[in-house]
């Protein structure tokens, strides 16, 4: 989505994970650039203290993506809050590092719920008041601004190392998931992009390995994500929409 004219309002986002890492970078590099956003995430504080980092308007949204219920509250309360949603970023993940025999039903089914399920239930909630609000730009003469996702995958998912059994797994889902909405989508100018980015220099990589392992002149820097989910939604990368983009750390 390219930014809309004056007489528009600015467009405005959902970004899950928005309490750390990169959702944090993303909330910062599209507030920067005149995006109003939703920030969800399971904790509130860590919300709010992402948004007192932004220039422009912000609305905290405590969400648990394994909740569908609570999926559909965040995307209601962009519409709510800010009248619309233009864009959805499904960031938050989990990804426990444990050999194949250790990973549990439990563990599954969690690490499934909160990479694969949990967008599929916040994409689904989203595209409707995609084409709801495509249909009254429609009836008002105006031209629909369709919708933007950007699924947050992982190179795990394409080349996984011991450990992450089911995160690789949920997350080959996520790329899939991406592709078949973009081919949905395409006449209805809904976009949909997967992002695959190898290790970035986070909270979370840090649960699985430490910087005798993996230093972190080996990791890529937040912000470099952020840049790339925010140039998907302004329209710089739509020759890969519904693909897969590797990002691989150096």
């Amino acid at each position: 989505m390219t930014t809309p004219p004056n007489d528009l309002p600015a467009p405005v986002a959902l970004l899950t994970g928005a309490g750390t890492g990169i959702g944090r970078e993303a909330a910062q590099e599209l507030s920067s650039r005149g995006w109003r956003l939703l920030l969800a995430g399971r904790r509130e504080a860590p919300l709010l203290e992402t948004g007192g980092m932004l220039s422009g308007p912000w609305h905290a949204v405590p969400t648990d993506v394994r909740s569908a219920e609570q999926c559909q509250a965040a995307v209601d309360a962009a519409a709510r809050h800010f009248g619309r949603l233009d864009a959805l970023i499904n960031n938050a993940g989990f990804a426990p590092s444990q050999p194949v025999p250790k990973h549990t039903p439990d563990l599954i089914d969690e690490v499934f719920a909160i990479n694969a399920q949990g967008p599929a239930y916040l994409m689904t909630a989203a595209w409707r008041l995609f084409e709801r609000q495509n249909a009254e730009d429609h009836a008002k003469g105006l031209e629909p601004r369709g919708g933007r996702i950007v699924n947050i995958s992982s190179m795990a998912s394409v080349d996984p190392f011991p450990g992450l059994f089911a995160y690789a797994g949920a997350k080959a889902a996520l790329n899939l998931l991406t592709r078949a909405a973009h081919r949905e989508g395409a006449d209805l100018g809904i976009r949909c992009f997967a992002l695959a980015p190898g290790a970035v220099e986070t909270a979370m990589l840090r649960t699985i390995l430490d910087t005798d392992i993996l230093p972190p002149s080996r990791t890529l820097p937040p912000r470099a994500i952020a840049v790339v989910i925010a140039d998907c939604l302004e329209g710089k990368h739509d020759e890969h929409a519904g693909e897969v983009i590797l990002l691989p750390s150096p």
